[in-house]
């Protein structure tokens, strides 16, 4: 027993002489940790690294610099305080990669963009928005008026009293709807000339679509004072204003027969030969309907055909051939031509 515990004692004595010589060399913060508690904290863990492991001496290399080309001087070290800061920023110095603070952006192929549409065009759509009120608000403060030039349409007052006195709100309205009318019309040449034409443009969507808008409205004030002036030289006054009142009735109501499709095929992608086929279905009905109007007021009583025909031609097809012509030719303008 006595012989045991010595051997016991010689090999306790032994592992401290080993544990001592092992101190001795660097040591590393996992085995300083290990010798504290389970239950220490960080400050104390902290502490017993910094009393057990001190910070050593760097020691650079003395070895001559062969990173360079060969018949050039060796670079300066960005240790050396006395270079400027643009010697010692590199290439990839304000890289995101070398600073995690900074947002490095998406990682990954980017998708393919979203094709323009007019249906997510917050200008466009505040615009027909807006179009919807004003028809809305529109008939319901003109309604009496509206049924009563659709009464008296197919019919003209042959007294020497005009047959429907209009007051400035209606005739405002008249002119509102006439200017969607133009907007409606430059919508549906503007819906084939992207379509069939081409869809680049010089300039931007907006400007195209006004520049077309413009052309309209011009189209249809050349056409109210054309109609004036031969009205004027050809017939009487009372007729002249009954024709002028009905040609900006019938071109009022074209926009309101234009609009519901307009709106189908924007936000429905109603296909586009059903777009063209009803704005052109509108427009020969509108032809039609100022015709018949033209007859009944100048070419009732003497039944010209010659004249109505030559007035057909000359105040009717022509302008609206030109019309198309003009936009046509503008389109090409704007187009861009690859």
């Amino acid at each position: 027993m006595i012989q045991q515990s010595d051997t016991i004692v010689q090999h306790a004595a032994q592992a401290d002489s080993l544990q001592a010589v092992k101190h001795t060399n660097q040591l590393t913060p996992k085995q300083v940790v290990s010798w504290l508690p389970k239950d220490a904290t960080p400050a104390q863990m902290d502490s017993a690294i910094q009393r057990h492991i001190k910070a050593s001496e760097i020691h650079w290399s003395e070895r001559p610099d062969t990173l360079h080309l060969p018949g050039h001087a060796p670079a300066k070290s960005f240790r050396d305080a006395r270079l400027p800061q643009y010697y010692k920023e590199s290439f990839f110095s304000k890289d995101s990669l070398f600073h995690p603070e900074l947002t490095g952006g998406r990682l990954g192929v980017a998708g393919d963009p979203i094709p323009y549409t007019i249906a997510n065009d917050n200008f466009f759509v505040s615009l027909l928005l807006g179009c919807f009120i004003l028809i809305v608000v529109g008939f319901s403060q003109s309604r009496s008026f509206i049924l009563r030039q659709a009464k008296n349409f197919f019919r003209v007052s042959r007294s020497n009293v005009t047959a429907i006195t209009e007051t400035s709100a209606e005739i405002r309205f008249q002119v509102s709807m006439l200017l969607q009318t133009c907007l409606m019309l430059a919508l549906c040449f503007f819906f084939y000339a992207r379509e069939r034409v081409g869809g680049t443009f010089v300039v931007d969507f907006y400007q195209v679509l006004g520049i077309f808008f413009g052309v309209t409205v011009l189209y249809f004030f050349l056409k109210m004072a054309l109609y004036w002036l031969v009205d004027w030289v050809f017939f009487d006054k009372k007729k002249n204003e009954q024709w002028q009142k009905a040609f900006l009735f019938v071109s009022a109501m074209m926009g309101v027969v234009l609009f519901p499709m307009v709106m189908l095929q924007i936000f429905f992608e109603l296909p586009l030969q059903s777009i063209l086929f009803f704005a052109l279905l509108v427009v020969i009905l509108a032809e039609m309907l100022s015709l018949y109007k033209v007859y009944i007021i100048f070419f009732k009583d003497k039944a010209p055909c010659l004249q109505l025909i030559l007035y057909l031609c000359a105040l009717e097809i022509v302008p609206l051939l030109t019309l198309w012509g003009v936009l046509t030719s503008i389109n090409g303008y704007l187009k861009i031509n690859f």
